[in-house]
């Protein structure tokens, strides 16, 4: 039997995002002339496959299924994200010289977002050998054990953060990477060095983009009183820049709307600060359009049906024998987790904007079906759960 529980938190997300992109993206349609149902109806196709997807991959047997499955994914997703890179324009969408996404007829498909599934199971199909074999190792026996992986990740980084220009989904991919490292047992001394290298080559992928540069600042402006008032230290108060120190623009709308919401919200069609005040409120900044909408309640109740599905991932992962299906469930939850935070505080202002979907909400097939691929991979993974674990 497949984790009906998942299943059921998976689908109460999508539903609602259908409802949401029918709401949100009123003046949208407006403004570009739209159909009124248009992306409601490309939220039901996206939405639709799937489930197809969950469904079929949920029947499926894993111990024969799973890895030609995930190899397929990650060798596909991989190829494709090399390949849109040197595709002519005719292929590929680009947007601000980045290539992210890929023409197929009326509709455009992203591939990181299906090689952030399959680089999760090339993990956990790697590193569950080494899970079974926890002989202690030197470091520098440890690097050289490690750098197949680490090699793959960086020309990963190199073609998203540097060609796509998507840091957000880098830092994704990274800590998810980390989180593996240390279930499979690596050293501190490693994962310190890895976590330091990590962040050298952050910093330094943010001083290579202006772009990225403008928005740190502009982040920076609006919360540097706040963050600096609560440090006692004289000497931070150097990291004070001038500036006008107001909120961007998509930031204080989004502020705003969530302000707006109240407790109760303004009800289901009623926000204001999607009428051309928030864009992209259907997409990136669907959390601050539910806000508005349903309030702090409706906001509880996505985090809340988040940390289930989240939890019941967990569950099944922590139910297997096999280390293989455990490492991909806890990375699957990972990148979920992930991209639900790194949304939720950049639309709240905590953090800059990322431009990560919120998984099963947002507007877009991409995110959507890939999505439900892992999650009709860790169903096939539930059927071999021990009963009395979950």
């Amino acid at each position: 039997m497949i984790d009906k529980k998942l299943l059921a938190g998976v689908t109460a997300l999508l539903t609602f995002s259908l409802i949401m992109s029918y709401s949100l993206s009123v003046f949208t349609v407006l403004h570009f002339g739209y159909n009124d149902l248009h992306f409601f109806i490309r939220q039901s196709i996206a939405v639709g496959i799937g489930f197809v997807a969950i469904f079929v991959l949920s029947k499926l047997d894993p111990d024969r299924w799973f890895v030609p499955l995930g190899m397929l994914l990650f060798v596909g997703s991989f190829a494709a994200m090399a390949a849109m890179q040197v595709l002519p324009a005719s292929l590929v969408t680009a947007v601000g010289g980045a290539k992210r996404w890929i023409k197929l007829g009326g509709f455009s498909i992203a591939p990181v977002e299906f090689f952030k599934v399959g680089f999760v199971f090339f993990l956990a199909w790697s590193f569950s050998r080494k899970l079974a074999d926890r002989t202690h190792k030197g470091f520098w026996d440890e690097l050289r054990s490690y750098m197949p992986y680490l090699f793959v990740f960086a020309i990963a980084v190199i073609i998203i953060a540097v060609f796509q220009k998507d840091l957000g989904q880098a830092v994704v991919l990274a800590v998810t990477l980390m989180t593996l490292f240390l279930l499979i047992g690596g050293s501190f001394k490693f994962f310190a060095m890895m976590v330091s290298l990590g962040f050298v080559a952050f910093v330094g992928l943010i001083f290579l983009a202006p772009h990225r540069i403008a928005r740190i600042k502009s982040w920076w402006l609006s919360v540097q009183d706040t963050i600096l008032s609560l440090l006692p230290f004289e000497s931070l108060q150097k990291l004070r820049i001038e500036g006008s120190g107001k909120e961007p623009w998509q930031i204080s709308n989004s502020l705003n709307a969530i302000h707006n919401g109240g407790f109760f919200g303004q009800g289901l069609g009623n926000g204001q600060f999607k009428l051309g005040y928030l864009s992209e409120v259907h997409t990136d900044f669907v959390l601050a359009g539910i806000a508005e909408e349903w309030g702090f309640v409706g906001i509880v109740a996505v985090v809340l049906t988040m940390l289930f599905i989240l939890f019941r991932i967990f569950k099944i992962g922590a139910s297997v024998r096999n280390p293989m299906y455990y490492l991909f469930s806890i990375g699957v939850a990972m990148l979920l987790a992930m991209a639900f935070v790194l949304n939720a505080f950049g639309v709240a202002g905590i953090t800059p904007i990322k431009g990560i979907a919120v998984p099963f909400l947002s507007y877009g097939g991409s995110h959507i079906i890939a999505a439900s691929l892992a999650i009709g991979m860790v169903l096939m993974i539930s059927k071999k759960t021990t009963k009395d674990n979950v």
